[in-house]
């Protein structure tokens, strides 16, 4: 597939986050959302001809720009493949418990965003899809078209943490009987006019949109599946380092990596006998939780919400 080089994307957090890797020349690292490149590029700088990196990304479009990489550097491989999948992917290539660091930039990238024709948005009109890898899985519409309305609601409560999800929710349903939905204007506007009280400089509709996208995509259980998976590739003293851009993505990583830094026996039954190791920490948290600074915020708006945690494996 064509890349629209008119649709750019800004890498959030760019140096911050490979510094955080902290390459090793002849390292194997893995970028678990490779999106249009910017962290896979500066990582393969920082590499030695026997390093190595692999991406993976859902997108068909970033693997179009992945494979064109890959044509240009040997080091590096791309494979089409959800970061949750990682694992089995990395013990296909007999690199299970090699990895030297996984990087993990979550969300939806500046591309998907601003093309109308993949239905992230609703700035732009374009057909009601949200799907990173539009081959795989139910869209948007079919979703808000098909699901009962309880399940609607908490797709926009859950996902979405909007307070009105149960009324909104219902004003789907009612319109999808008139007539289904294919469009994200569309959608956009019976969720403007059901939502009773809009915050100041947002749309009535973000929210719902945002619930629908992590829905359609699974979200939320692939990052879930995918630092269980990174953990378990990385060597000892390899890093993990993850960038969220919404309260439910941070909360997950946060109680991850701190459920790992309490040791095993934290998690286990009381008066269970356990081995010492179990009171071990499995990781170690490196510094505090990192924003973006003030002058990337003026060079792209998007990193506002961006927090970056890292931790290092050692056991």
């Amino acid at each position: 597939m064509t890349i629209d080089s008119g649709f750019n994307h800004i890498t959030v957090l760019l140096d911050e986050a490979v510094e955080a890797l902290a390459v090793r020349p002849d390292g194997c690292y893995l970028d678990g959302t490779f999106g249009r490149g910017g962290h896979s590029r500066l990582i393969l700088s920082q590499l030695g001809p026997d390093g190595r990196l692999l991406g993976f990304d859902k997108d068909p479009q970033a693997i179009a720009t992945g494979q064109t990489l890959a044509a240009e550097d040997g080091r590096f491989v791309v494979v089409q493949r959800s970061f949750a999948e990682l694992g089995s992917e990395v013990v296909e290539r007999g690199l299970a418990g090699k990895v030297s660091g996984v990087l993990l930039d979550l969300g939806v990238s500046s591309p998907q965003l601003d093309d109308p024709e993949r239905g992230f948005s609703f700035l732009n009109d374009g057909p009601l899809d949200m799907r990173m890898d539009p081959s795989r899985g139910i869209s948007a519409a079919e979703f808000v078209n098909t699901a009962p309305v309880e399940e609607i609601a908490r797709v926009f409560k859950e996902y979405g943490e909007e307070r009105f999800s149960g009324r909104m929710a219902r004003a789907v349903a009612e319109r999808r009987d008139i007539k289904p939905f294919e469009r994200t204007a569309d959608l956009a506007e019976v969720l403007k006019v059901a939502n009773p009280a809009w915050e100041k400089g947002k749309n009535p509709a973000t929210r719902a949109f945002q619930g629908l996208r992590i829905h359609v995509n699974n979200e939320l259980g692939d990052l879930e599946a995918g630092l269980e998976a990174a953990l378990e590739c990385l060597e000892v003293g390899g890093r993990l380092v993850v960038i969220s851009f919404h309260s439910l993505e941070d909360r997950i990583v946060k109680l991850f990596m701190r459920k790992l830094v309490k040791g095993e026996a934290d998690n286990l039954p009381r008066n269970l006998p356990v081995r010492h190791v179990a009171f071990e920490p499995k990781i170690k948290v490196h510094g505090k939780a990192q924003s973006a600074s003030e002058a990337e915020l003026k060079a792209n708006p998007r990193s506002r919400s961006a927090i970056m945690r890292v931790a290092e494996k050692l056991r």
